[in-house]
């Protein structure tokens, strides 16, 4: 989720999903929307809301894809030597790429005693909650719903198809690291 804990669905949406009037339960709620859309994001692959990252690359001649996406912004990378202090990378010494699919990458073509490079970037697909995919934010709903009625429930037969439904056409599997030719 998003630094400083902004979510794609708030506590009122669900409590309405869920027909709940009072405010006994908003912290179990709000705890279970954080766990839903984690599982959203895992299944997905993307990073619903914006937020800043920091990754630790190699510091290799080979384009490197950035672990979350979709990228939105790479904004700099720093040196990291085995020994001594780090320090910030000339902008020739290095390549840094946004694909049409949103993956970010990255090559050092001189990294100096850099061994590995730190890498600041933005990744998120919606700069706020208002902007998160209907049918991301229903699942996350629709699952929040079943994770608060079947908790420690015996009956569980797993979460609603509709959920999955819902998230499949937004999932992105990666079946290699691949290769870019930017």
């Amino acid at each position: 989720m998003a630094a400083g804990g902004e979510a794609p669905v708030s506590i009122a949406e669900v409590k309405a999903f869920l027909r709940i009037e009072n405010g006994d339960e908003d912290a179990l709620i709000a705890g279970l929307i954080r766990s839903a859309t984690e599982m959203c994001e895992r299944f997905t692959g993307l990073a619903l809301i914006a937020r800043s990252v920091e990754e630790v690359v190699p510091a290799v001649r080979e384009w490197r894809r950035l672990g979350m996406t979709p990228a939105r912004a790479i904004t700099s990378l720093i040196g990291l030597p085995a020994d001594g202090a780090s320090f910030a990378l000339p902008v020739d010494a290095y390549a840094v790429d946004i694909d049409a699919n949103g993956d970010g990458w990255v090559r050092v073509m001189r990294p100096g005693a850099a061994g590995c490079v730190r890498v600041s970037y933005e990744a998120g697909l919606a700069a706020d909650w208002n902007g998160v995919p209907e049918a991301l934010r229903q699942g996350i709903v629709r699952l929040v719903a079943h994770l608060f009625t079947h908790r420690d429930g015996k009956d569980d037969a797993g979460p609603p198809a509709a959920v999955t439904a819902l998230w499949r056409p937004w999932r992105r599997m990666r079946m290699s690291e691949g290769t870019h030719d930017a």
